[in-house]
């Protein structure tokens, strides 16, 4: 198996990144007030940065997915491409501000069926999309499909895919730490 090596990035400021990738770290520090370790790295490439917020912002504007049903779609995400800063941040915001239920967010944590089955779908078709890198079978459509959802939300799936890549992979590669806001919901890769 091959290792990553540590990278050593330094983490962006306010104060020292490029203008717009500053902006957007004030924006956030204005909006949660704090600014994730993952954006202050993700601020050495303001293509990265301005990339990932602009789509994040807009699957929680746009994707057609009520803020708790993005947080199944974001952990299931983070839980199949193993992102433990992702899975801790992701734990804490559906119990903190989306209000996910604990034991949703708990199951999607320790890989055990969810006890709701909208959410259960909705988490499945997540992980499939992810794990066969945007090739699911007909039944895991059809599956989703029958739980209620449409195409429409197969390409918020898709979108949500597209976001956790960028951020799942920054975290991989850097090895971000957890901020100690998330610090409550550390999750380990088994």
């Amino acid at each position: 198996m091959n290792t990553i090596k540590t990278m050593n990035l330094e983490p962006k400021t306010i104060e020292n990144a490029d203008a717009i990738s500053s902006q957007i770290l004030q924006t956030t520090q204005k909006k949660l007030g704090l600014i994730p370790n993952m954006y202050l790295g993700m601020a050495n490439n303001t293509a990265l940065l301005d990339g990932y917020v602009s789509a994040y912002n807009s699957f929680r504007a746009n994707s057609g997915f009520s803020p708790q049903e993005q947080e199944v779609i974001f952990l299931s995400i983070a839980f199949e491409n193993g992102c433990e800063y992702c899975m801790a941040a992701h734990s804490f915001v559906g119990d903190n501000m989306t209000k996910v239920p604990v034991e949703v967010t708990n199951a999607i944590r320790d890989n055990v069926e969810i006890p709701h089955e909208k959410f259960k779908a909705l988490s499945l078709f997540s992980r499939a999309v992810t794990l066969k890198r945007g090739l699911p079978s007909q039944t895991d459509i059809n599956d989703f499909i029958k739980a209620g959802y449409n195409e429409n939300h197969i390409l918020g799936v898709i979108a949500g895919v597209g976001i956790k890549t960028m951020s799942n992979y920054f975290n991989h590669i850097f090895n971000t730490p957890v901020d100690d806001a998330f610090k409550s919901r550390v999750w380990k890769k088994h």
